[in-house]
């Protein structure tokens, strides 16, 4: 790959000079033709990225997103579905982290290897890495005359892209990309066309890495990134991560492990729909070495029924059978004679901190028609909600 760091800087006013097919005759009509001989949307990973188009994934610090885009990048070279996403086969990934020193990038990527049982020789070929301690990289500059696109830097990148014939170009971080301002819109707008056209022109997939800005506890979005909404809106697809809290931690029972958890949401999507949430946890992999190194895996958020069987429910369903109509209340503010309680007791659980567990599954066993809820009258002959049993589990 040439030296960006050492090439001299031309700078020229931004102009839209990546040729494209023109019309001598507009305006033109169109043509019905059958949707069959339409080519279906070049997707390469996921719903996340497509070629000749830019993606954006937005994240704080410390959640672990470039942790992700080294196992995504994995999972492209490889041809595997190491995080349950489909890919293409057969792509060349180029990993391009502005930040950190290669050595850095060589740790996560073999932890990442050895996590996911991924063989040297299944990336042989496919897989580029490039760190902006030894190239820098920037394409433009803010001069008082405005932004400026540094095209020698653009055309060395599209070089380098057509000679390797790479499919996936992952710029981590954005704002180390440029020189300019940015939280000037029009000055973004240019820098983020600028690798729309890149992806146009070299027929790839771009992947720009970006920071949020602070949010002050609040669930980001993509709208939540740094500066300029801009770049955003250049993109065909966004998506953002958010760290598990403390309360949701505690709610899917794992809030003893310092592991990070986060949540992907592809929230901009122009061309697929909008996606769920999906998880994803960060293992610690220890290296021969000593070193620790946290590596992006799925996790999926526990079903309230893990581990509960046909069984149980009917065991369930005798001890309230069992108790005072009173002593099996609705209300999970009914201290004691919460039904809540008696689940607990019978499936082992802590009434206390599987609260929420134990009412989604109260809710489902009405559903189902389970248990039913009943109105009977207290001392006081107010009338208090309280669960029976419906049909019972062994019919």
């Amino acid at each position: 790959m040439r030296d960006f760091s050492d090439m001299a800087v031309q700078l020229h006013a931004h102009r839209a000079d990546f040729p494209r097919e023109r019309s001598d005759r507009l305006p033109t009509e169109f043509v019905w033709r059958d949707p069959a001989s339409i080519p279906p949307r070049p997707w390469v990973y996921g719903r996340h990225l497509i070629r000749k188009q830019v993606s954006v994934t937005v994240a704080p610090g410390g959640v672990g997103k470039s942790s992700l885009t080294i196992c995504e990048a994995l999972a492209m070279a490889s041809g595997r579905e190491l995080l349950g996403d489909w890919t293409a086969k057969g792509l060349k990934v180029w990993l391009y982290n502005l930040e950190d020193p290669r050595d850095e990038m060589d740790r996560r990527i073999i932890a990442a290897m050895q996590h996911h049982h991924v063989a040297p020789e299944e990336i042989t070929g496919r897989l580029y890495v490039d760190t902006g301690r030894e190239r820098a990289l920037s394409t433009a500059i803010q001069t008082r005359e405005g932004v400026q696109i540094i095209k020698p830097e653009l055309e060395a990148l599209a070089n380098e892209i057509e000679a390797r014939g790479i499919d996936v170009l992952v710029i981590d971080p954005f704002v180390s990309s440029h020189q300019a301002s940015e939280n000037d819109n029009g000055a973004i707008d240019l820098v983020a066309k600028e690798w729309a056209r890149l992806a146009d022109r070299c027929n790839c997939a771009i992947e720009l890495v970006h920071h949020t800005r602070k949010t002050n506890g609040e669930e980001a979005t993509t709208e939540s990134g740094r500066g300029a909404s801009a770049l955003l809106a250049a993109a065909r697809s966004g998506r953002v991560l958010n760290k598990m809290s403390d309360e949701m931690k505690a709610e899917a029972g794992v809030q003893d492990d310092p592991a990070t958890y986060f949540t992907i949401t592809r929230d901009k999507a122009n061309l697929a729909p909008v996606g769920d949430r999906v998880w994803r946890r960060m293992a610690s992999v220890h290296l021969v070495n000593g070193d620790s190194v946290g590596v992006a895996e799925v996790w999926e958020w526990p079903d309230a029924f893990d581990g509960v069987t046909l069984d149980d429910l009917l065991s369930v369903q005798r001890a309230l059978d069992g108790k005072d109509r009173l002593s099996c209340r609705y209300s999970d503010q009914a201290g004691n004679d919460w039904a809540g309680v008696t689940v607990a007791e019978v499936l082992g659980l802590d009434a206390t901190a599987d609260r929420k567990r134990i009412k989604k599954m109260i809710e489902a066993w009405l559903k189902s028609g389970a248990l039913k809820k009943v109105k009977i009258p207290d001392a006081k002959r107010m009338e208090r909600p309280c669960l029976e049993v419906g049909e019972w589990a062994n019919q």
